[in-house]
């Protein structure tokens, strides 16, 4: 009679069906051990992109492939953010453990072919092979941390993952250019091997989990249109306003392509047996919200990187050589809220208020930061980014536990993959939606200049705004750098107002979170009833 209980257990609501789902805790020597292999991984996973962008003045130097160089990053960008729902749909379907060690190898070996590259078109090719294994990284990790630890006691290590995350961001520009300088641009990416072959004698020894025997076909239509889609999304992004115009035949093809993908990859994937990502768990109001959450995440977050060390270096006179520092003071409050919260999630079960404080301080960070102008110190710009650090340590890891703990244990990795691509394309659209209002701020600031401080301007630098850049400033008289720094202001002005504005979405969506307790220890009946009626709403 248990038996068949337990058997029944999948058609029940999601989730918190640990004991039902076939979760076994493991002794915390032996999470520890894993913990080792999964945060070297990770720490690969993000130190890459950061790393080579680096040495990329070196590569396409040496490769004479200046014309070529956004598609580096850009392939790797595209077969990271395609794969990495097929590689959590994979993961449920034949084994979490196999799965993440193929992304693994797939990832050393792109990395090795990479620092052989000879021309740019196999540098990009090989990046491309190295995305593809990078996409099953981040997920491979986050949907073992499930299958180990139980939510409730999750965040004892998840503050691991943030001190990678601040570790990456900070190090990962410090460590390419000590390469690029020291040794060669091909270590930036030989480095990967010796730290991903410690990751796989870690993975292979010491994880233990339940093989999984099933009969069940990927769904290659699916995971098709999905991938199109994907892609057609990510190149809108990169494109838009920088190779084509947002208004050009290519953009708004690309967007129809976008469209019809996505909506056939809804047909398809309500009349399969396995669908990549199975539309029935959006009808579970926690995991469509953390989803809405996570995209906005990577929207603010993404946007922040990308122009905050512009305005740092331009307006404010910071060096470029250490641009990773620069942005450590919202990596410092993002890391240490994300401990003390993981902290309290384990000790109180609770977590509902961490995503609408986070969401909160996050806009209150935006908005702080909207009022950056040429006079702001160092030290107050430096305080408002970690206000904007501390929103986001409020919401990394919860919106990631949220999403797993809506879902039966069978769709651990699709949660984790779902949690990851919202985040991934939130990021797209941010850097590529803030690019465009940045520019068009910066533009229309410099337009306003005198003809005689436009002239100089372009004697000095080149064509105006688009030749700016910290080499440049030096010879430009003061009056004209003045007027730059200032269409540099505004441009980030307008950047985060908006970002504040957006920030309002993710405070409304954190406001329908129901509190599902967090299956964990005598918590477990409880959990169990709560999760029932969290699927019925």
């Amino acid at each position: 009679m248990t038996t068949q209980q337990s058997e029944a257990a999948p058609e029940e609501p999601p989730v918190d069906l640990a004991k039902d789902d076939g979760f076994e805790q493991r002794p915390h020597r032996e999470i520890r051990l894993v913990m080792i292999g999964l945060v070297i991984t990770m720490l690969l996973a993000m130190l890459d992109n950061l790393i080579v962008g680096t040495a990329m003045p070196t590569i396409v130097g040496e490769l004479n492939g200046a014309e070529h160089m956004s598609w580096v990053v850009t392939a790797y960008t595209l077969a990271t953010a395609a794969s990495t729902p097929i590689w959590g749909k994979v993961g449920d379907l034949y084994g979490r453990k196999g799965s993440f060690l193929v992304s693994i190898a797939i990832f050393l070996i792109g990395s090795a072919l990479s620092g052989m590259s000879q021309s740019m078109n196999q540098l990009i090719a090989f990046r491309a092979i190295q995305g593809l294994g990078a996409g099953g990284l981040m997920v491979g990790v986050m949907s073992i941390m499930g299958a180990l630890v139980l939510p409730r006691d999750r965040g004892k290590y998840q503050g691991m993952f943030a001190a990678v995350m601040a570790l990456a961001t900070v190090g990962g520009p410090l460590i390419g250019g000590f390469i690029t300088d020291h040794l060669s641009w091909r270590w930036t990416f030989y480095v990967n091997l010796p730290l991903g072959a410690i990751a796989l004698v870690f993975i292979v020894v010491v994880l233990k989990l339940p093989k999984i025997r099933s009969n069940a076909k990927i769904d290659y239509l699916g995971a098709v249109l999905l991938t199109v889609g994907i892609v057609s999304m990510v190149l809108i992004t990169t494109w838009g306003g920088h190779e084509y115009a947002w208004g050009s035949k290519q953009i708004l093809g690309l967007g129809a392509l976008s469209v019809a993908s996505i909506i056939g990859f809804c047909y398809v994937e309500q009349r399969v047996a396995e669908p990549i990502i199975p539309l029935k768990l959006f009808r579970n109001r926690n995991f469509t919200m953390v989803s809405i959450i996570g995209f906005i995440v990577g929207f603010a977050m993404f946007g922040a990187v990308a122009f905050l060390p512009t305005y740092q270096q331009i307006v404010q006179g910071a060096s470029a050589t250490n641009s990773g520092l620069l942005l450590m003071p919202m990596m410092f409050g993002m890391l240490v809220i994300s401990l003390v919260v993981g902290q309290a999630i384990t000790k109180t079960g609770k977590y509902r208020i961490y995503p609408i404080i986070g969401t909160v301080v996050m806009g209150g960070g935006s908005l702080l930061l909207s009022t950056l102008s040429v006079d702001t110190t160092t030290f107050a710009s430096s305080c408002y980014m970690v206000v904007l650090g501390a929103g986001m340590g409020f919401l990394m890891q919860v919106t990631m536990l949220v999403a797993q703990n809506s879902v039966e244990m069978k769709d651990m990795g699709v949660a984790s993959s779902s949690a990851t691509l919202f985040r991934t394309i939130g990021g797209s659209f941010g850097v590529a939606l803030f690019g465009t209002l940045y520019t068009n701020q910066v533009t229309n600031s410099i337009k306003e200049l005198p003809p005689e401080v436009l002239a100089k301007m372009q004697q000095s630098g080149g064509e105006g705004m688009s030749a700016m850049n910290p080499a440049t400033l030096g010879k430009l008289p003061a009056n004209v750098l003045n007027a730059y720094q200032h269409g540099i202001s505004n441009g980030m002005h307008t950047v985060f107002l908006w970002g504040a504005v957006v920030s309002l979405i993710a405070v409304a969506a954190s406001l329908f979170l129901r509190e599902v307790k967090l299956r964990g220890g005598a918590d477990a009946a409880e959990a169990k009833a709560e999760a029932a009626l969290e699927g019925a709403v």
